[in-house]
């Protein structure tokens, strides 16, 4: 029988940590003030008093200095789970991410696993300052040997992160800062997708709009202003950004024959494009009108006075879905 219970997605994601500590010993946790303080957004508190500081360690404020500490536990043996603290504090890691972590079971024949999990808090709608307001996702799935994935439910939170630590792979788990607080139902006995699975969040016939992480609930307020105009929409949560599961997608695309690809980060090179490119491939000949893309502008991320202006809403997606089907 399935254990539902409703929490917020920080709640999600602490529950799902402490649920892989307890099943692996191997498991680790490292990132900037995750000990006592559990994280500048709280995801792990409480953790390092229940397993102790060997397990949940405070780290130095070196980015760097935490993947190459996780790409040697790892080669030991170990599972470590890094937190980078926001969005705008991975660059520091860029290198250990794509020149090492992301090349090391290729460089060594499969010998070699890199069971690595780095956990950043990503996105706007929250109202910080520069650095904690970004969307890098695209730098690293466009990396070979990483997987990229970003959940947008406590559901899906709860479920991938433990996913994502049982992976021989690196992973990049991108999770919606501004998602932490809203609550939503979680299902404690059984997962029902693997990590790399993309969902129907909302079926329709008129239209598909797809999108990821935080931009799924603007995608679910837009269909539902939609509906009231009597246009049916069907959302996809990608879920997966690397690989993506594009059988949901195509699907979608070739029973309603229109498309929007929604996002925060800017369009030029983006997750989206890639949608948009492999859509216009593969269901060509079922589209009835090009595959529309939504996204943030190709500029810095604004002060937070302006992040209204930069992230789209359901106001801009709904302008796209009415340009879809004017063609």
């Amino acid at each position: 029988m399935s254990e539902l219970v409703t929490m917020p997605m920080a709640k999600a994601l602490n529950a799902g940590l402490r649920a892989a500590l307890a099943a692996d010993e191997k498991v680790l946790l490292m990132g900037e003030d995750i000990g006592p303080l559990g994280g500048v957004f709280r995801i792990t508190e409480g953790l390092q008093a229940e397993f102790g500081p060997r397990r949940v360690q405070d780290t130095p404020l070196a980015e760097s200095g935490i993947v190459g500490t996780a790409i040697g536990l790892a080669m030991r043996g170990y599972r470590p789970v890094c937190e980078i603290q926001f969005d705008g504090f991975i660059y520091p890691a860029f290198d250990q991410i794509v020149s090492q972590l992301a090349k090391q079971t290729n460089r060594h024949g499969g010998a070699v696993s890199m069971p690595v999990v780095i956990r950043v808090p990503y996105g706007g709608h929250i109202g910080a300052v520069e650095h904690h307001q970004e969307s890098p996702e695209a730098y690293f799935a466009h990396t070979a040997g990483l997987r990229v994935v970003s959940p947008s439910t406590p559901n899906d939170a709860y479920w991938m992160i433990q996913e994502a630590i049982q992976s021989n792979d690196p992973v990049l788990f991108f999770e919606p800062k501004s998602r932490y607080w809203p609550k939503g139902e979680v299902n404690l006995s059984e997962s029902q997708l693997g990590l790399h699975q993309s969902r129907i969040a909302r079926e329709g016939t008129d239209v598909t709009l797809i999108g990821h992480g935080a931009m799924v609930s603007t995608l679910l307020q837009a269909a539902e202003v939609a509906a009231g105009e009597g246009i049916s929409i069907e959302v996809v949560d990608l879920r997966s950004i690397s690989p993506i599961d594009y059988a949901p997608l195509l699907d979608s695309a070739r029973k309603t024959g229109r498309v929007v690809v929604a996002q925060e980060a800017p369009e030029n090179a983006s997750v989206g494009s890639e949608i948009a490119a492999t859509l216009a491939e593969k269901a060509f000949y079922s589209l009835e009108a090009p595959v529309l893309r939504v996204s943030g502008f190709d500029t810095p991320f604004p002060a937070a006075k302006l992040e209204g202006l930069y992230l789209p809403d359901a106001d801009r997606v709904l302008d796209a879905v009415d340009r879809a089907l004017a063609y």
